[in-house]
């Protein structure tokens, strides 16, 4: 778009729920502006029916399985540059309607082409497009997540599924990085050529199939919100006006992470401090669970702001519905909607006893075998504005939370799991030293592979050798030069791991690129950003008599084993 210029969008949603869609009263379905949520659009236009709502649905009724229209202007700016912008199909006052979140980016340049778009002078006027790509485009129907949240650096795993909507043939098919994309410094070392995610050759793709593709890209290196843009060739030639959009939104600038400043310092040797409390951000609350937790715990308990204030006091398994909303945390304990200005804590009067998330299921919303959904200790529910989300917020003792952890199987050998325990109570600990990485949000470490993939006491109950190794290696962390260490792992090497520089910024003395002979030996491809220890080398190890001490100071060069605290 040129600078103010104004353009109709004219979209169209399926409603695939059980409700009648209408746009006259009560829950009428409309889109506001989103992420963040209600805010003006710098391309609001004044025929919006709000700044942050552009339009109602345009149909009286639409009923289950039918199409609805909603269209709106959009006026672009005067300040050219790249921009997306979020939107999502709401019903008023009810609820954010599934599927219904969608981004249109936009470019504003006074070179933009005017409404509707004229052909390119080289062009002839009779060819939509050069001969060599007649009979291709593609469809993006499918993707593992809508965004992602990363640090700076970080690895980030993504698939998606994409439709021959052409009338020719794919035989060969490549992600790319198209040559003018700003997301060349998304490059990962799985990829297969500077510019090349990732190929898939086997099979031919007919017009209607769908195609998969699983590849891993480096999130942004700076914080802030970011658009990943990866294209598609088919046969040689790229696809036409065809991208793979990922919004990403970066917590933090790449590491240095080694250099960032200690705010909670640990002990000074040979002094050891208490178990710290850590703090792990365990749901976002959003329409998985219909924007609300519903929590019980299994012994008598108190509902707390974050100040101490008492809000209720709660037998054993008596629930309390919760949420945030225009500025206020509203609860429910049996007694009508009450409401506080402060964050809500869930406290069982017995420290590290079970309080359950009701309304989570993780076997109903993530094809998970089990619920996952019971937690040590205390739980808080936290609204943060950097984000504009709530996060459901698990707070326990570093132990107990180093048993939940399911970075690695029940059965695998003891000296391995020592030496991850070990690696993941050193990562879990750095970062609360430091509070940096989610700082902005109120906790330390997400439960999620963007950290450590953290379960809770449902994964604490049937991984009694993971706690056994937690108990044998009690408060142990890898430092450095009498600090502690950063010790990132990754799942498997193509034969050696990687020093810190070839991935992110900066060098770290104690991790240095070694050979990995056993994965070298089983000719595995790499897995991850190949930084730190590799598990499966690390396996290796153990199952030939290596023990954890030996495997740690193996990957981490130089380092010490330190116990922290009893």
């Amino acid at each position: 778009m040129r600078p103010g210029e104004t353009r109709t969008m004219v979209l169209q949603f399926k409603n695939t729920g059980t409700s009648v869609w209408g746009n006259t009263s009560g829950p009428f379905v409309s889109i506001y502006t989103f992420n963040p949520r209600y805010r003006t659009s710098v391309f609001a236009d004044p025929s919006w029916y709000r700044s942050i709502q552009p339009a109602r649905l345009q149909e009286a009724r639409v009923a289950r399985n039918e199409v609805g229209t909603i269209s709106f202007a959009l006026k672009a700016p005067a300040r050219a540059g790249t921009y997306a912008e979020t939107f999502h199909l709401a019903a008023e006052d009810r609820a954010w309607i599934a599927g219904g979140q969608f981004t249109l980016n936009i470019t504003v340049s006074d070179q933009a082409p005017a409404a509707p778009a004229a052909p390119a002078v080289s062009t002839p006027p009779a060819a939509s497009a050069p001969a060599d790509v007649e009979g291709l485009s593609a469809l993006l129907l499918l993707r593992s997540a809508r965004s992602v949240t990363a640090a700076g650096g970080e690895s980030v795993p993504f698939t998606v599924g994409v439709k021959n909507t052409g009338t020719r043939a794919w035989t060969t098919r490549e992600l790319r990085v198209p040559n003018f994309s700003i997301a060349a410094d998304t490059r990962h070392a799985s990829w297969q050529a500077p510019d090349l995610l990732t190929a898939n050759a086997e099979g031919t793709i007919a017009p209607g199939g769908v195609d998969f593709f699983t590849f891993t890209f480096a999130a942004p290196r700076t914080s802030g919100a970011h658009t990943v843009r990866y294209a598609l060739a088919v046969d040689g030639q790229a696809i036409p006006d065809f991208f793979i959009d990922i919004p990403v939104e970066v917590t933090s600038d790449a590491p240095h992470a080694y250099e960032a400043p200690v705010v909670q310092p640990g002990p000074e040797a040979p002094a050891l401090m208490e178990e710290p409390m850590i703090r792990t951000g365990v749901l976002i609350v959003d329409e998985e669970t219909d924007w609300e937790v519903d929590i019980s715990c299994r012994v008598p308990w108190t509902l707390q702001d974050e100040n101490g204030a008492l809000l209720g006091e709660l037998a054993a398994n008596a629930r309390v519905l919760a949420y945030y909303k225009n500025g206020k945390y509203w609860f429910n304990r049996g007694q009508g909607l009450e409401t506080t200005s402060f964050p809500i804590r869930f406290i069982p009067n017995q420290p590290n006893e079970v309080c359950t998330v009701e309304n989570f299921d993780r076997r109903v919303t993530r094809t998970s075998d089990r619920a996952y959904n019971t937690f040590r200790n205390v739980l808080e529910l936290r609204y943060n504005t950097p984000k504009d989300r709530t996060w459901l917020i698990n707070e326990l003792p570093m132990e107990y939370y180093l048993n939940g952890l399911g970075e690695t199987s029940n059965i695998s050998h003891l000296e391995y799991q020592k030496a991850l325990i070990t690696a993941a109570r050193t990562y879990a600990f750095y970062h609360w030293e430091r509070g940096t990485k989610r700082g902005s949000e109120g906790f330390h470490v997400t439960a999620y592979a963007d950290d450590q993939v953290y379960r809770g006491y449902e994964q604490e109950s049937v991984s009694p050798r993971i706690v056994q190794s937690v108990q044998e290696t009690r408060g142990v962390v890898v430092t450095y030069d009498g600090a502690t260490a950063i010790t990132p792992y990754f799942s498997r090497s193509d034969g050696r791991t990687r020093d810190w520089s070839e991935v992110w910024n900066g060098s770290v003395p104690w991790i240095k690129s070694v050979p990995a002979p056993c994965d070298a030996q089983r000719g595995y491809a790499l897995w991850g950003h190949g930084v730190g220890m590799s598990a499966m080398e690390a396996l290796c190890q153990a199952n030939n008599g290596k023990e954890w001490r030996d495997i740690l100071t193996y990957f981490y060069q130089g380092v010490d084993l330190t116990k922290y605290w009893n």
